[in-house]
């Protein structure tokens, strides 16, 4: 949550992973064989190694990375639209339900071969993108790195002629496991279906996202798979999926499998049963009848990766061009070249902290906003977000709305950065002024305070991963 690219796309655009097919990479899907010369770099992660240990501070080998960034991964939940565009036009408030469980559960598949980690974003760093849908729609997507200690991921989402809105924070907590190395993946995403609920925000579906682990990764098989409950809950018609990733126990279990049930929140009454495999058939019972019917199937299930604009329209900031000569190096499976573009990108990150601490600059995003919780706040229940994308978005006007989604940040071709995000400084706005990006380029809307406040230290830790997050891509060379 490899790829086959749609129909739904303009092929003249940039797709978010325009790489060439690479056999040797791994061809499994969900194991991968250690090379022989990959043992040395293992023992080398072994010697910095504790059980239990935070793994902050670990040099992730390069072989092991996804050549691509977390804030692009993550369009991977939006990636099915046959199963994300229909939702909302679902009456019966049990069968949308399910259709929203067949969503969530659709796009766990998509993963590279092997146990890949995507790069974990720097600060500040922002990736944009869009789907053409083949009804003539589209689907708009901004993210940014809203902080690296403790590391989150902030994203938004809509297809406004289709009455969706995603908004979400992705928050790991990486953990050392032994032979194994885990990434606790906290924070939420809430859906909202605009044309449905009584309210302006719409009928709300609070998403978490299961564990997630590398098994294998001193010797042995390295192994991806996904583990631990997570749950689906829509509060405005007291509904409730608990679904639980199961992993593969020592002498008995399958690797892949899921089980859950969706129930009445207040009654505890269970209408259906949930089975199967996430990267395989997906099978749902109706409790009372026990009719077994298939929800999904990712066996063969082609996914639709988001388009991009141009390298030569992005700005420095933006995950592709950023990351471009480190993802050509890793393709290529130049791991000396990758490690060494990298470390420019983390050490001038460092430098750039370095320089915000001595001009007493606190650095906030650009593209997100506080979220404003509490009782009568206009984010109440809302507050595990932490983040939410800082612009008014019109929930019941499609044509105003992508006007505003379009001039939050550049998403479409021909759209560039006209005042490149700098930092330092950046200060924290108003919060009169929080909901002024509807304008003609705001990407120029940052700026500086006339009293900084003091900075807060800015370490470099692991950005979630999509399964190895457990391990961090960069040292933290800055010792207290």
């Amino acid at each position: 949550m490899s790829a086959d690219w749609g129909s739904f796309f303009n092929p003249g655009a940039r797709s978010s992973i325009d790489e060439p097919k690479n056999d040797a990479v791994g061809t499994s899907g969900d194991d991968e064989v250690v090379e022989a010369d990959q043992g040395n770099v293992l023992s080398h992660i072994i010697s910095q190694l504790r059980p239990g240990a935070d793994l902050s501070r670990v040099v992730l080998p390069t072989f092991i990375l996804e050549p691509r960034s977390m804030l692009e991964r993550i369009t991977n939940f939006m990636a099915h639209p046959e199963t994300l565009l229909p939702m909302s036009t679902i009456d019966d408030p049990l069968e949308r339900f399910i259709s929203v469980i067949r969503f969530y559960l659709s796009g766990w598949h998509i993963k590279p071969p092997g146990v890949k980690k995507p790069l974990n974003p720097i600060l500040g760093e922002t990736f944009t993108s869009y789907w053409d849908y083949q009804d003539g729609t589209r689907g708009y997507y901004i993210s940014e790195q809203t902080s690296h200690h403790p590391p989150k991921s902030s994203y938004f989402f809509m297809a406004p002629e289709h009455n969706i809105r995603i908004d979400g924070t992705l928050k790991p907590r990486s953990r050392f496991l032994g032979n194994s190395a885990a990434s606790l993946m906290e924070g939420i995403a809430i859906l909202r279906l605009l044309n449905r609920g009584k309210g302006e925000k719409g009928e709300r579906y609070i998403v978490t996202q299961p564990n997630m682990y590398a098994r294998g990764i001193l010797f042995g098989k390295m192994k991806y798979e996904l583990g631990d409950h997570s749950y689906v809950r829509c509060p405005e018609n007291d509904l409730i999926a608990d679904i639980e990733f199961k992993t593969k126990g020592y002498f008995s279990g399958t690797y892949n499998a899921i089980g859950g049930t969706i129930k009445n929140e207040k009654t505890g009454e269970v209408f259906y049963e949930l089975s199967g495999l996430w990267n395989g058939e997906m099978f749902i019972k109706n409790v009372h009848t026990n009719q077994k019917d298939l929800l999904f199937n990712a066996t063969h299930a082609k996914h639709s990766s988001p388009l991009a604009r141009p390298l030569e329209e992005q700005g420095e900031r933006e995950s592709q061009k950023l990351w471009k000569k480190t993802v050509e190096a890793i393709i290529t499976r130049n791991h000396e070249a990758a490690t060494d573009e990298k470390t420019k990108i983390e050490d001038r990150q460092r430098e750039e902290a370095a320089r915000r601490a001595d001009d007493g600059v606190e650095w906030h995003p650009r593209l997100f906003r506080h979220v404003k919780g509490g009782p009568g706040g206009p984010d109440e229940g809302e507050e595990d977000l932490d983040w939410i994308i800082n612009a008014e978005v019109d929930s019941h006007n499609p044509e105003h709305a992508i006007k505003q989604i379009t001039s939050i940040a550049p998403i479409l071709p021909g759209q560039k950065e006209t005042g490149q995000f700098q930092i330092p400084p950046h200060s924290e706005q108003k919060p009169e002024d929080c909901s002024k990006t509807d304008s003609a380029n705001p990407a120029t809307a940052d700026g500086a305070s006339a009293q900084p406040k003091p900075s807060e230290p800015v370490l470099r830790l692991d950005s979630q991963t999509a399964g190895v997050d457990e391990f961090v891509d960069a040292a933290d060379k800055q010792k207290s």
